[in-house]
């Protein structure tokens, strides 16, 4: 019997679409089982070896040549954070750090004075249980340009000799690695800090304050 090319062609078609879906099926699944046992392996890991949030504290805070004079603030500031992984079984890749600093009033407000001119060491490994101390160096000899109230604030503060307020923010790049798995975090610390003045020596420019050690910082993740 003959059978017109049309009539093979749609035969040979209609044979072969259920095998092509098929294979389709099968593909789908197996791309799912294994996004899902990877999810799950991922998942024992991080409930097996879940790390504590890191921590932070101001080891200590100098701050020298602080000047008020036409709206602008210059400084010199230099601080020392501490560090801190609590967890007992994993350890830190820090890849990357920044900071800035603000100045920070009583009543909230913010000016913003730069980010920092050094972050020693800038990427580091800390082990389990360990400690690092990270130096921050801002430098605003320059001069700042900032608001009147702020300006205003500030040249008080250095004439009563009270504490002037700042505000330390430092984000980092980490890594925890667990095996073979590494989990990539963003964590942000927030250190205030409230540095007694000393009043104004004559010819010397600006006023000095240090800061004691032990103020701890809020991380969040």
């Amino acid at each position: 019997m003959y059978v017109g090319g049309d009539r093979i062609i749609n035969i040979i078609a209609d044979r072969s679409t259920p095998y092509m879906a098929g294979n389709e099926k099968t593909c789908l699944r197996f791309v799912c089982t294994f996004v899902l046992s990877a999810g799950f392996i991922v998942l024992i890991y991080w409930a097996t070896f879940q790390p504590r949030h890191i921590q932070a504290t101001v080891g200590s805070a100098a701050l020298s040549n602080l000047t008020v004079s036409n709206l602008t603030v210059s400084y010199r500031l230099n601080v020392n954070v501490t560090m801190i992984n609590p967890s007992g079984r994993v350890g830190v890749h820090y890849d990357a750090l920044y900071a800035r600093l603000s100045l920070r009033d009583d009543d909230g407000g913010s000016a913003f004075l730069g980010p920092a001119k050094v972050i020693s060491p800038e990427a580091f490994y800390q082990p389990r249980r360990s400690d690092n101390l990270v130096t921050v160096v801002f430098d605003g000899m320059t001069g700042v340009a900032v608001a009147s109230d702020v300006a205003t604030e500030v040249a008080r503060e250095i004439k009563a000799a009270a504490a002037v307020g700042f505000e330390l923010a430092v984000d980092a790049r980490v890594r925890y690695k667990f095996g073979f798995v590494m989990v990539r975090a963003k964590p942000r610390t927030r250190c205030s800090l409230r540095i007694p003045v000393k009043p104004e020596r004559r010819r010397r420019r600006g006023v000095d304050g240090v800061l004691s050690p032990g103020h701890r910082c809020i991380v969040k993740y």
